[in-house]
């Protein structure tokens, strides 16, 4: 049984190392999200956004190098290509994010909405943000498998 688990995580190894630091940089970006709603308030939910996504690919760029895709050399040519696209690749993804709370939101009112589940209210924003979360780790994961950190 241990050898079966061990051969699945060895054959599977990126993409679950993807997943759980995938996990971790959207917990990064939600904290961050929620910390600035409480000090900037909701109806900057974009600039909250924009914030937490900051946080996020900070982080997300260190675990995914480092970890995920194990891109080993600290050559400043090779960072700065690796940091370029990185970054190219998350404004593209952000912009996905960012368009669709504004769309949900602001245009189709899913701001006021907010769902009570386990004693916790969670908002019409937030929902939105796990939502589009899902989208967007899809999206970042293809831009770095195959674009920022391909094996060359």
């Amino acid at each position: 049984m241990m050898k079966t688990i061990k051969a699945l995580f060895i054959k599977h190894k990126e993409l679950i190392m993807y997943v759980i630091f995938g996990v971790l940089t959207t917990l990064v970006n939600f904290f961050v999200f929620w910390l600035f709603t409480g000090i900037l308030g909701e109806q900057l939910y974009l600039v909250n956004n924009a914030i937490a996504w900051v946080a996020g690919v900070v982080f997300a760029y260190v675990t995914n190098k480092l970890f995920v895709f194990e891109s080993e050399s600290w050559k400043l040519n090779v960072v700065a290509k690796e940091i370029t696209g990185f970054f190219a690749a998350r404004i593209l993804s952000f912009g996905v994010e960012e368009g669709g709370m504004l769309l949900f939101i602001s245009v189709l009112g899913f701001g006021e909405k907010s769902l009570q589940m386990f004693g916790f209210v969670i908002t019409g924003q937030f929902l939105v943000k796990i939502l589009l979360a899902v989208i967007v780790v899809i999206l970042n994961y293809v831009f770095s498998k195959f674009l920022i950190f391909k094996k060359t």
